[in-house]
């Protein structure tokens, strides 16, 4: 909530987290059927401790933050009363969240911050909590959580998996507890569900649902046919209590555990500060996606026995532990709406609308929807289910669609421009559907517009992209040549709000500047498709001056066999090059932007000088940091030079010029036996050659 709620407002709130909260639990621990995802189920807990915390006088005793699991009252298997109650775990979700933990334990135990504290880590596997009970050495009964007081009885259950012995050695305590987890490796849970869907029997959501339906059956023959593991992390009763024992760990007690035949984490480690945890928890999330089981998280635990027993337990969780979670990869939410964007070029991309949610530790709100045949391979539709993902810093996208057999009509895709309402068509051969409406359409001015001053175009200063849209707003910005008529507007834009003398004669004395600009940059500027900064250089070391690349241009899309031999002879111009520009200049809302442009600008005959010198004719790539000239400006150098200006390394490439920071590239360079230089090694080329 964006503000503080009232007493009244945050008592109904918690009771609608109360009803939600019991019913996820059911559908989890009692029936193995869940709705929602782990981690929409923590946004519900976190918002009910978030509330609590804030009036905490409204905790009532059956509040979700004092439950643990759920009742097994309706389950069919017999009840078992845990004699030590097995405790759930505090979450948290960022480093901020574990150093606060760990000031909370150290304010306890009355313990400064220059004095370490053994900290245990491991993996958290998403399985079913489990409590083994040895008597003289042997399996008496194995149970479920529960609800932490209460479990259900799964001993016969138990028996039938590998990981769990029957016997301990001799030497063991009269009673011991071990707890773990039961679950199934994701390896085994996909030949489960082949087996399942051959037999038409219903397929199990995930892993762990998987195990928890396998592990709690009335039939035990049942889960003898099933392929469950165990894994140890704790211990419940035990007849001769370690807490007693003097110098006892957290670390020792587990690994004695081992010894007896109990399977563990293999990531298992002792730290001592945070930096070490979160070290821990980040080379764990590396390894995450090779695993063969799922996890969820690391789990961190006071090491010293002495020291969780002075810390004691909170209603549902010791306070000497806590779970830290992973961000959650995948997440389900609903798609809520199809917008459809229109790119400088015209394609028409259809973006997503999504209740929020919170994948990979990153509020999502949007997803690309790429093209037309994306959404009719997933089925989309407003108001679907939808399982979305997210990783490092990769664009979000869809996945999978939960509800694409509900009887709701397709989506249908726009056949008409919604900017300009211009028909939107595709190509033969391609995906993408575009506006036809070319510059009449206003999205795509205004992004041509913010491409013709960009950079690598014309690079005219002080233009961005609120400057463009604000102009065009205005009326005063329509097509390119607008922006050379500005200077007949210095009051007007004088009397915008932000604006000063000086930021207007810079922007007027920036545009000035490109009265004659590169005739590469200027059509490249245009943003004419599949004309890009290189092909544009290419077209006019050829052809030289614009006028003559549209004469050659209309006689080829006319049918003019030597003009269009003439474009082909080109290195790199190909027949999409070509009806690219036959169809620009034969739209004549283009042609009447191309010559009111040029009755502002006058661009010089292109003409590239070429050295002689010993790169000539060979093919250059700049990769890594370039520290005395920019990658534009190398390229420049590298064409004078005669060279060819590469982007990627390959067995044409002849020479790799490498700044500091170079990564894949210089690495495939020498892989290939391509020459390196550096920064300084081309700059002697370059004085070199005059």
């Amino acid at each position: 909530m964006s503000e503080a709620p009232s007493e009244a407002e945050a008592a109904n709130e918690l009771m609608r987290l109360a009803r939600q909260i019991a019913k996820h639990d059911k559908l989890y621990h009692a029936q193995d059927n869940p709705e929602i995802t782990d981690q929409e189920y923590d946004a519900l807990t976190r918002r009910n401790r978030e509330l609590e915390e804030a009036f905490p006088h409204l905790i009532r005793p059956d509040s979700p933050s004092r439950k643990v699991g759920h009742e097994v009252a309706a389950s069919p298997l017999s009840k078992v009363t845990h004699e030590v109650r097995m405790m759930s775990l505090d979450n948290a979700f960022n480093r901020e969240e574990v150093e606060e933990w760990t000031q909370r334990v150290r304010r306890y135990l009355n313990i400064d911050t220059d004095t370490p504290i053994a900290i245990t880590a491991e993996d958290k596997i998403d399985g079913l909590s489990c409590s083994l009970r040895y008597e003289k050495g042997k399996l008496v009964r194995a149970a479920t959580r529960g609800d932490g007081q209460v479990g259900e009885d799964v001993t016969a259950n138990a028996r039938h998996i590998a990981d769990i012995p029957q016997e301990l050695p001799k030497g063991v305590p009269d009673v011991f507890e071990v707890r773990g987890e039961v679950y199934m490796s994701k390896a085994d849970f996909a030949a489960l569900n082949a087996a399942q869907e051959e037999a038409g029997a219903k397929l199990f959501a995930n892993p762990r649902n998987a195990a928890a339906g396998s592990f709690r059956q009335k039939d035990a023959s049942v889960t003898a046919k099933r392929p469950l593991k165990f894994w140890a992390y704790g211990w419940g009763a035990a007849s001769e209590d370690p807490n007693e024992r003097e110098g006892a760990t957290q670390h020792d007690m587990v690994r004695m555990i081992e010894s007896w035949g109990f399977p563990l984490s293999p990531f298992l480690k002792l730290t001592d500060s945070v930096d070490a945890m979160i070290a821990h928890y980040e080379e764990i999330g590396r390894q995450r996606p090779g695993l063969d089981y799922d996890i969820d998280g690391v789990v961190y635990k006071v090491d010293r026995l002495d020291y969780q027993r002075r810390l004691g337990f909170v209603a549902k969780a010791p306070r000497w532990a806590l779970a830290h979670k992973f961000p959650a990869e995948r997440a389900e939410t609903t798609l809520e709406a199809i917008d459809i964007q229109v790119g400088r070029t015209g394609k028409l991309t259809p973006v997503g609308r999504l209740s929020p949610v919170l994948v990979g530790g990153v509020t999502v709100t949007n997803v690309t929807l790429h093209n037309r045949d994306e959404i009719e391979r997933l089925g989309v539709r407003p108001g679907d289910r939808v399982v979305i993902q997210r990783a490092g810093d990769v664009i979000p996208q869809v996945v999978e669609n939960l509800t694409r057999n509900d009887p709701r009509d397709a989506y249908a895709f726009p056949d008409k421009c919604p900017e300009c309402d211009s028909e939107a068509v595709a190509e033969e051969g391609e995906v993408d559907v575009r506006c036809t409406g070319g510059l009449i359409c206003p999205a795509q001015r205004t992004q041509r517009l913010e491409h013709f001053v960009s950079r690598k175009a014309l690079d005219i200063d002080g233009f961005g992209s609120k400057t463009i849209a604000q102009f065009f707003a205005l009326g005063w910005l329509e097509s390119p040549a607008d922006i050379f008529r500005l200077r007949q507007r210095r009051e007007d834009i004088l009397a915008l709000e932000g604006w000063q003398d000086k930021s207007v004669d810079n922007l007027l004395e920036a545009v000035e500047s490109k009265r004659s600009p590169d005739a590469a940059r200027l059509l490249f500027g245009l943003g004419i498709r599949h004309i890009g900064e290189v092909t544009a250089r290419d077209l006019l070391k050829h052809v030289h001056e614009l006028p003559t690349l549209r004469v050659i241009a209309d006689k080829a899309r006319g049918g003019d066999e030597d003009a269009a031999s003439e474009l082909t002879a080109i290195d790199g111009i190909g027949p999409s090059v070509i009806a690219a520009l036959g169809d620009f200049f034969h739209e004549p809302h283009n042609v009447t932007v191309w010559e009111d442009l040029l009755s502002e600008v006058t661009p010089p005959r292109y003409e590239v000088e070429t050295l002689d010198s010993p790169v000539a004719g060979k093919t250059v790539v700049f990769t890594g940091k370039l520290e005395t000239m920019s990658r534009d400006e190398a390229k420049a150098q590298a064409e004078r030079l005669g060279a060819k200006a590469a982007g990627t390394v390959s067995a044409k490439t002849d020479l790799l010029v490498a700044g500091p920071g170079a990564g894949s590239k210089l690495k495939k360079a020498e892989t290939l036996g391509i020459e390196v230089i550096d920064e300084a090694g081309w700059a002697d080329i370059v004085k070199a050659a005059g």
